[in-house]
């Protein structure tokens, strides 16, 4: 099994992702029973379109970034809203296509597709609605990655820095995930590991019971 360069080896790698299951089995079930089912339907509308089209033009990055409670009041969003639509669809397409692409790896996949998505005003750093727009891309093979999932794989020591081609290694990680969980793992995608994630480091969790 191929892991994540920042991921642990030997008896360390299987301790910390044994330990994890037990933790994003719980907050899975926490996360499907405390938000409502109809908040991700912005991402299944746009999931759906792109399905259609191969690509996400303005409108549908803009849908995102309210899904993803991110503000629109910045520099980029000007920038990118000057650009001419046909444009925006010219580069996710290309996006769409890579992380589409079952002869890549799911993080190379991921790679090569943050690396497109980078052409992009507002999508050179950070990776909170680059993913977003991946996982609407290829919602069965991309997850959402934003500062919750960053607090919770530091909270269960599962390293993953912030050094470049963090996207892709991200991918790698919740692929190490799915492959070490056996039976755990059954029925789960990359997606569900990532709500799991979310729900784990939200702030000031109620204590398990």
């Amino acid at each position: 099994m191929k892991k994540s360069a920042d991921t642990p080896d030997d008896e360390d790698f299987a301790a910390l992702y044994d330990r994890a299951w037990y933790t994003l089995i719980p907050a899975r079930a926490d996360y499907l029973a405390d938000v409502s089912p109809h908040y991700d339907e912005v991402l299944h509308d746009v999931a759906q379109r792109t399905e259609h089209t191969g690509s996400l033009g303005k409108t549908d990055i803009a849908a995102l970034v309210v899904w993803k409670r991110l503000s629109a009041q910045t520099r980029w969003v000007t920038e990118l809203m000057s650009l001419p639509d046909t444009h925006v669809r010219a580069v996710t397409e290309r996006a769409v296509t890579a992380v589409r692409d079952t002869s890549l790896t799911r993080s190379e996949a991921a790679h090569t597709g943050r690396g497109i998505i980078a052409e992009l005003p507002g999508f050179r750093t950070g990776d909170a609605l680059a993913s977003a727009i991946l996982t609407a891309a290829a919602p069965q093979r991309m997850a959402v990655y934003d500062r919750r999932v960053q607090y919770a794989l530091d909270t269960l020591r599962l390293p993953l820095t912030p050094t470049p081609g963090r996207y892709g290694r991200y991918l790698q990680l919740l692929d190490d995930l799915l492959h070490h969980g056996g039976a755990h793992a059954n029925g789960w995608t990359a997606r569900d590991i990532d709500t799991a994630l979310y729900w784990t480091g939200r702030p000031n969790p109620a204590p398990s019971c």
